[in-house]
C-alpha cells in the first residue's frame, strides 16, 4: 500500500484524503495544525491525523519519514520547505501551487532527487489539468501559430458587482491578479501584467471576460518553445469583474496591502458550493498545411460524492493531484527528478478512475474527442 503524507486539512485537502482513501490502495496520514480539521477526518478508514506545523522543519521531517510520497494542499508559502523534507525521506512531492518562484524552488530540488523519486508541482486544475489538455491539442499540428488556455472558477448563481464568489485559496487568488504573467509573444517568452490582455467571449449564451493572471502556463511555455508564436493564459470571470479588482488593487492601491485586500474578501465575499469550473481552449496553426483551428470547451459542475455535497473547484483540483499521484504509484510517469504537467498523457489522464472526474461531472459545449485529436 502506498503511504501518504497529506499535508493540509482544508477544503481541497479533505477532497484529497477521501478519494484516495476510497480507493484502498493508499495509507494516509494527513498532517495539519488545526485539530478541529483533523477532527473531520478522523473516522475516514485508511487516514490517520497527527498535528504537524508545516513551518517547522524538525516536525516536518519527522512527519515525511516512512512514507512514499507528500501531497502539500496548503498555502504556496510553506511548498518549498514542504519540498525539503521529502527530498531528505526520499519521497516523491505533490503540490498545487501557482506560484512561480515556488516551483523554481521545487525544480532546483529537483535535481538532488533519488531514483524512483518526482517532484510535480502545479498538479491541480491551473496549473495542471490546462497544461495536460492543451498540450494534447497540439498534437497532429506541423506548425503552431497560438495557443489559449482559459479557466474559471465561477459561482452558477453570480450575485453582487463582482459577480464571484471565494471558492479556493485566497492567498492563491491575490497571487494570480498581483503577480507577474508569462506569456509567448512573438515566438519570445516575456512578463506581461495581471488583469491586462481584457477580452470578451459568450459560450451558450452567456458572457464572459478573461484576463492575464500569473501562474496558470506553468511550465508547458517551456515545452512549446520554438514551436508556437503566441502562447497565453487568463483566468475567466463573469463580464465587470476585473474592472473592480483593477480598482481594489491598483487604485486602492492593495497590491501593497495583501493582508488588508485578503481580509476584505474574506469578510465581503461569500465561500459557494454551487460553482462550475470553465475550461476553454483554443490551437491554431498549420495541419496538412491548412491553417486549422481546434478548440475544447467544458462545464465541470459541482456535484455530490460521498454523500455530501462537493464544489466543482474541490472535484476538479482534488481529481488532478489525486490522477497525477496514482500515475506515478503505477509507473506510468517519468521515473525520477522533476515532472511537468505536459509529459502526462491526455487519455491516460481521463481513463484514470480521479482523472475520470472531469469527464463524469463535465457537460461538454463545444468537446473536442480529446483520445484522438482530428488530423
Amino acid at each position: 500500500m502506498h503511504r501518504i503524507l497529506l499535508l493540509g486539512a482544508g477544503k481541497i485537502g479533505r477532497a484529497i484524503a477521501k478519494l484516495l482513501a476510497d480507493s484502498g490502495d493508499y495509507a494516509i496520514t494527513v498532517g495539519d495544525l488545526a485539530a478541529p480539521a483533523l477532527a473531520r477526518l478522523a473516522h475516514i478508514p485508511r487516514v490517520t491525523t497527527r498535528v504537524v506545523d508545516v513551518a517547522d522543519p524538525v516536525a516536518l521531517a519527522a512527519a515525511a519519514a516512512g512514507h512514499d510520497s507528500v501531497i502539500s494542499a496548503c498555502s504556496y508559502g510553506v511548498n518549498p520547505g514542504i519540498a525539503r523534507a521529502a527530498l531528505a525521506a526520499g519521497a516523491s512531492y505533490f503540490d498545487l501551487t501557482e506560484d512561480v518562484a515556488t516551483t523554481r524552488i521545487v525544480r532546483d530540488l529537483a535535481t538532488q532527487a533519488r531514483p524512483g523519486q518526482i517532484f510535480m508541482p502545479q498538479c491541480g486544475l491551473a496549473p495542471g489539468f490546462i497544461n495536460i489538455a492543451g498540450h494534447h491539442l497540439t498534437v497532429g499540428f506541423e506548425r503552431l501559430d497560438q495557443v489559449k488556455l482559459r479557466v474559471g472558477a465561477l459561482p452558477q448563481f453570480p450575485v453582487g458587482e463582482l459577480k464571484y464568489n471565494l471558492t479556493w485559496s485566497t492567498d492563491g487568488l491575490i497571487n494570480e491578479y498581483c503577480n507577474p504573467c508569462e506569456v509567448v509573444h512573438e515566438g519570445e517568452k516575456r512578463e506581461v501584467l495581471a488583469l491586462e490582455g481584457l477580452e470578451h467571449f459568450s459560450i451558450d449564451g452567456v458572457d464572459y471576460e478573461a484576463f492575464n493572471t500569473s501562474g496558470g502556463l506553468g511550465t508547458v511555455w517551456e515545452t512549446l518553445a520554438g514551436r508556437v508564436r503566441a502562447l497565453d493564459y487568463k483566468t475567466v470571470r463573469y463580464r465587470g469583474h476585473r474592472d473592480l479588482v483593477h480598482f481594489l488593487i491598483d487604485e486602492l492601491q492593495l497590491r501593497n496591502r495583501r493582508d488588508l485586500l485578503k481580509e476584505l474578501l474574506e469578510r465581503a465575499v461569500p465561500i459557494t458550493l454551487q460553482d462550475v469550473v470553465l475550461v476553454f481552449i483554443t490551437v491554431t496553426g498549420w495541419k496538412n498545411g491548412v491553417l486549422t483551428q481546434v478548440t475544447d470547451a467544458r462545464k465541470i459542475y459541482a456535484a455530490e460524492l460521498f454523500g455530501e455535497p462537493w464544489s466543482a473547484i474541490q472535484i476538479t483540483t482534488a481529481s488532478g493531484i489525486c490522477a497525477v499521484v496514482d500515475l506515478h504509484r503505477l509507473g506510468r510517469l517519468p521515473e525520477s527528478g522533476f515532472v511537468r504537467q505536459e509529459q502526462v498523457d491526455l487519455p491516460r489522464f481521463l481513463s484514470n478512475r480521479f482523472g475520470a472526474n472531469y469527464s463524469a461531472h463535465a457537460h461538454g459545449v463545444g468537446e473536442l474527442p480529446m483520445w484522438n485529436p482530428p488530423l
